[in-house]
């Protein structure tokens, strides 16, 4: 595995946890407090639609440059 390609799978790697962690929020609902006010569920929604679709472009990305 050449460096490039490894840092691009580390990347969405770190995109798909974050995925996750979003869907894990929206199913099984906690809250989460910055600065006194609650974020809702609208940010882990746009939070894990945009981050699922970047990880999805970076393994892509990764399977392409092994190729």
């Amino acid at each position: 595995m050449t460096n490039s390609k490894l840092f691009i799978f580390a990347g969405a790697l770190g995109f798909l946890l974050l995925a996750l962690v979003s869907l894990y929020r929206l199913l099984f609902w906690f809250p989460i407090t910055i600065g006194g006010e609650e974020v809702g569920q609208t940010t882990s929604l746009l939070a894990f639609v945009i981050s699922l679709a970047l990880s999805i472009m970076l393994f892509q990305g990764a399977r392409q440059r092994g190729s």
